[in-house]
């Protein structure tokens, strides 16, 4: 896998300061997508072991709320298994911390045994993680307004309540700091 940029002081991709992974490769080609640069899966660097520990020093302070992936897109099936080696590792030494990702998949659709992304590892990866941005960027639907979308259509699914539940929980932040869900 290749990675356009890791962000380590990042606050548009989640609630607080967040170190934040662009992986390479995306075949969804929104229209008026900010990072089409990152389309191309040879775009950027090849992600390495050294890679994967720079993102966990910068992971390790206080300060920092957690992880979230972008891209490209992370549930690409040719990088699923890195960003699953990658996110076993944060869970096993960051359990307190949050982990987001952005896909231009859908959960339900998607992201399930028999769907268009599912490989052998999407569980796995699906189990790291907190926060799910989920649903392709619609140019026509861009609202600057949203709070860590860029388009309406686009959710943000709980997924730790999803899985456990059953049916899409949707995280919600009123802007006081405390989460609500729907």
């Amino acid at each position: 896998m290749n990675y356009a940029t890791i962000k380590k002081f990042d606050v548009a991709n989640g609630p607080g300061v967040r170190v934040s992974l662009f992986v390479s490769g995306c075949n969804h080609r929104c229209k008026g997508c900010f990072n089409a640069e990152a389309w191309d899966f040879d775009y950027g660097e090849k992600f390495t072991e050294q890679t994967e520990e720079e993102i966990l020093t910068a992971l390790d302070h206080s300060f920092i709320a957690g992880l979230s992936l972008l891209g490209g897109e992370p549930f690409d099936p040719k990088n699923q298994e890195c960003v699953t080696l990658l996110l076993r590792k944060v869970r096993a030494r960051f359990p307190q911390k949050s982990v987001w990702c952005y896909t231009g998949y859908t959960l339900e659709k998607d992201l399930v045994e028999g769907g268009a992304a599912y490989t052998q590892y999407t569980s796995e990866m699906l189990s790291y993680i907190d926060i799910l941005v989920d649903g392709k960027f619609v140019e026509e639907l861009k609202d600057i307004k949203l709070r860590f979308r860029g388009s309406s259509n686009q959710r943000i699914i709980d997924v730790k309540r999803t899985l456990k539940e059953g049916g899409i929980k949707l995280w919600l932040d009123g802007g006081k700091g405390g989460s609500y869900y729907e």
